[in-house]
């Protein structure tokens, strides 16, 4: 199995995953035009990974804009990881925000509301 590396854009986050510390992040914003064509490799990533490693993930998020076909491919991941951390696999979720952007705290506080996850929310000094 290989990491997974997506350059980032004006319109996409970098994306980059490292297998020998089980961990992916998010970087960047996130409006591209077809949302689910970009994330696909990403949601095909994570359950390749935990159908080959019994080990446990970390997804660090450091998104300081997203629209809405974007919010719904965090949630179809989301509930890639939540249905894996039922099956007993360790997932942890960080979600990094401007420490001065409400907006960005109240974003990752609806994304995580009703997930059955292990999820921080992370202040910064910028993101």
């Amino acid at each position: 199995m290989e990491n997974i590396t997506i350059e980032g854009t004006k319109y996409t986050p970098e994306i980059k995953s490292d297998i020998r510390k089980g961990e992916i992040k998010f970087y960047g914003s996130s409006y591209p035009e077809n949302a689910n064509e970009f994330y696909q490799p990403v949601y095909d990533w994570v359950e390749r990974y935990f159908d080959q490693k019994d080990a446990s993930l970390v997804v660090n998020f450091y998104i300081y804009y997203f629209n809405t076909s974007t919010s719904k491919c965090f949630m179809n991941l989301l509930e890639i990881l939540e249905n894996n951390h039922k099956k007993g696999k360790k997932v942890t979720v960080n979600w990094h925000y401007s420490e001065d952007d409400e907006d960005s705290l109240d974003s990752g506080e609806k994304l995580f509301m009703e997930m059955d996850i292990n999820f921080k929310l992370i202040p910064v000094n910028n993101i």
